[in-house]
């Protein structure tokens, strides 16, 4: 049997944990295999277990998911990270954004979709609410076009792998565009990243287009 995505489940009500965890065990290809009651549990947990993905939410005590999620992709690089929460206004989505989170959804989500985001994030794809998305658009409407260029370290593969993940394309579908292998587009993903210093690709196409790299003409 193939491998079973691995899952930490964050939230400060049992409830809420017994609940997602009730519904993802009955999935074949899910395992949640660790609960944190608190951000710094979740980091504790993730350090330990290395989870492929971690469900955050983000108002708890202490020190709470948005630092959380920074301290995570520290300690489980690995780990991609979904914000699993109620709260839907700025204050809350960009700071989870910049540290770290691949996807943020709200509570309102039903199973199954989590549970297709959870996949999703397995490979590297970001989910983000209609609301949630509807913010981000607008923030990088408003941002400068006239920044200089600071992608010049980028190949020109590597700039239009870049376009594609900026157009929110995920690695099969840039694989089919640009007629190479999905496991080449994860190299150069990785590149990009590193020269980018991004911790996921959700991060830099949102710097992508905050930079006006690329513009609805575009993609």
């Amino acid at each position: 049997m193939a491998d079973k995505i691995t899952i930490l489940i964050t939230d400060d009500h049992a409830l809420v944990r017994q609940g997602i965890r009730a519904f993802l065990e009955l999935q074949a290809d899910l395992a949640v295999i660790g609960e944190a009651d608190s951000g710094e549990d979740a980091v504790r947990k993730a350090a330990e277990l290395v989870p492929d993905v971690a469900l955050m939410d983000l108002v708890m005590p202490g020190i709470g998911g948005v630092e959380a999620t920074r301290q995570v992709k520290l300690v489980s690089p690995h780990s991609q990270i979904i914000v699993l929460t109620s709260y839907h206004e700025d204050e809350y989505i960009f700071p989870a954004l910049r540290a770290g989170a691949l996807s943020y959804v709200l509570k309102d989500v039903g199973p199954d979709e989590l549970a297709d985001t959870v996949r999703m994030a397995a490979r590297g794809e970001s989910v983000l609410h209609p609301r949630v998305a509807a913010r981000v658009v607008q923030e990088l409407r408003g941002a400068k076009r006239d920044t200089p260029n600071i992608f010049t370290d980028l190949s020109d593969r590597e700039l239009e792998v870049l376009r594609l993940i900026a157009d929110g394309r995920s690695n099969a579908e840039i694989a089919n565009k640009l007629v190479i292998s999905e496991k080449t587009v994860k190299g150069h993903v990785s590149n990009i990243l590193s020269k980018l210093h991004m911790m996921d690709r959700t991060q830099a196409a949102v710097f992508a287009w905050q930079q006006g790299f690329v513009s609805r003409r575009e993609v």
